[in-house]
C-alpha cells in the first residue's frame, strides 16, 4: 500500500462515517474554506482526492488540479463533473449509485401522494382559518398508472414502494433491457407512449445533453388535465417555461418539484406561487441513512484508488490510462 499521505477535499456538509473510516492516510479540507471558486482553483494542485456534492469539477479546475487521482461523486449525478477533462488528465470518476435510491423514491411518492391528495392547499386553507372539506375531494391511487422516465436505482425502488398500492407501473429507458426489468413493470417504446399512458410521471434520469428539455408541452400536454408530473432528478430536464404554460391553460393538472433548473429558484419565479405545484428545496436525498451511505461509499472510492483499484462506479475506465 503506498505510504504517502493525502490531501482530501469534502464537501461543506458531510456524514463523519466516511471521512472517519480513511483518516489513516487522508487529511482533510472543506470545500467551505474557500470564499469562491477562484480561490478554490487557485489551491486545488494539493489535493489527491475531492469527495463532492454539487461543487463544480470543471475543465479550470481539472487543468489546475495537477495531483488529482480521483473525485468521488457523494452520490450519483455527475452533471457537475466535467468527465470529458478529467479523463484526459487521467482522473478517476466515481460515484455512490443506489445510496440513496430508497429515500429519493420514498420522497417521490409523497410528492405523488401530495398532488393527488392536494396537501398543501388544503394545509393552507387551516391556517388561514378555513374549513371547506368538500372543497379538497379527491381521487385514490387505486388502478391508476405511474410512469417512470427512466429505470435506474431510484425508479426500481419506487417502483417495488408502490408495488403494494394497486398502481399500474410503465417505465421508459433506453439503456434497460426489458429482460432486466421485474415483471410487474411494463416498458414501453418512446416518451411519448409513457405520458399518453400514464396518470403521473416520475423522473428518474441524469441530466445530459439528450435529456435536457426533454419533457416539453407535448408531453406534458399528453398527461392530461388530470395527470401530475414528479421531478426529484435533475431540473433541466423539464421545460419549466413549458410547465408553467401548460398548468396555466389547465392541460396540466399538478408537478411535485424537488429539483429546479436554477437552484434555489428566483424569488419571482412564478411556479412558487401556484397552489398546483408542490415545491420542495432539493431533499429527496437527505435522509440520515442516505447520507451515512453515500459518505461512507465516497470514501470506500477514494481508498479504493489510494491503493492503485478501480471503483466499481468508475464512470470513465475506458479512457483511463492504465493504473499501477
Amino acid at each position: 500500500m503506498p505510504a504517502d499521505q493525502w490531501e482530501v477535499l469534502l464537501p461543506g456538509t458531510i456524514h463523519p462515517a466516511g471521512p472517519e473510516s480513511i483518516t489513516d492516510f487522508a487529511s482533510f479540507t472543506s470545500i467551505d474554506e474557500y470564499n469562491d471558486q477562484n480561490e478554490f482553483i487557485a489551491d486545488c494542485d494539493r489535493f489527491e482526492a475531492m469527495i463532492v456534492r454539487v461543487t463544480e469539477i470543471s475543465a479550470d479546475v481539472l487543468e489546475a488540479a495537477d495531483s488529482l487521482q480521483v473525485v468521488a461523486k457523494h452520490g450519483a449525478g455527475l452533471d457537475n463533473v466535467d468527465i470529458s477533462a478529467a479523463s484526459d488528465h487521467g482522473v478517476v470518476v466515481c460515484n455512490t449509485p443506489g445510496a440513496n435510491a430508497r429515500s429519493v423514491a420514498e420522497h417521490a411518492l409523497m410528492l405523488i401522494l401530495s398532488t393527488r391528495k392536494r396537501v398543501v392547499e388544503a394545509d393552507a386553507t387551516i391556517r388561514d382559518g378555513n374549513w371547506n372539506r368538500h372543497q379538497f375531494e379527491n381521487r385514490e391511487l387505486a388502478d391508476d398508472t405511474l410512469g417512470l422516465f427512466g429505470f435506474g436505482n431510484i425508479a426500481r425502488e419506487l417502483a417495488a414502494i408502490v408495488s403494494g398500492l394497486d398502481v399500474e407501473v410503465v417505465a421508459y429507458d433506453p439503456y434497460v433491457d426489458e429482460s432486466e426489468t421485474p415483471e410487474a413493470v411494463e416498458m414501453v417504446s418512446s416518451p411519448m407512449t409513457l405520458f399518453q399512458r400514464s396518470d403521473f410521471v416520475s423522473i428518474h434520469t441524469p441530466l445530459t445533453e439528450q435529456t435536457r428539455h426533454a419533457v416539453t408541452k407535448e408531453e406534458l400536454a399528453a398527461l392530461g388535465p388530470d395527470g401530475a408530473i414528479i421531478n426529484t432528478s435533475r431540473g433541466g430536464i423539464i421545460d419549466e417555461v413549458a410547465l408553467l404554460e401548460m398548468l396555466e391553460e389547465g392541460k396540466l393538472g399538478s408537478a411535485g418539484l424537488d429539483v429546479f433548473e436554477q437552484e434555489p429558484p428566483a424569488v419571482d419565479d412564478q411556479l412558487l406561487d401556484r397552489e398546483d405545484v408542490v415545491l420542495t428545496p432539493h431533499i429527496g436525498g437527505l435522509t440520515v441513512e442516505a447520507m451515512e451511505r453515500m459518505s461512507q461509499g465516497a470514501a470506500n472510492n477514494v481508498r479504493t484508488v489510494y491503493e492503485g483499484g478501480i471503483p466499481e462506479s468508475t464512470v470513465n475506465t475506458d479512457a483511463l490510462p492504465e493504473r499501477k
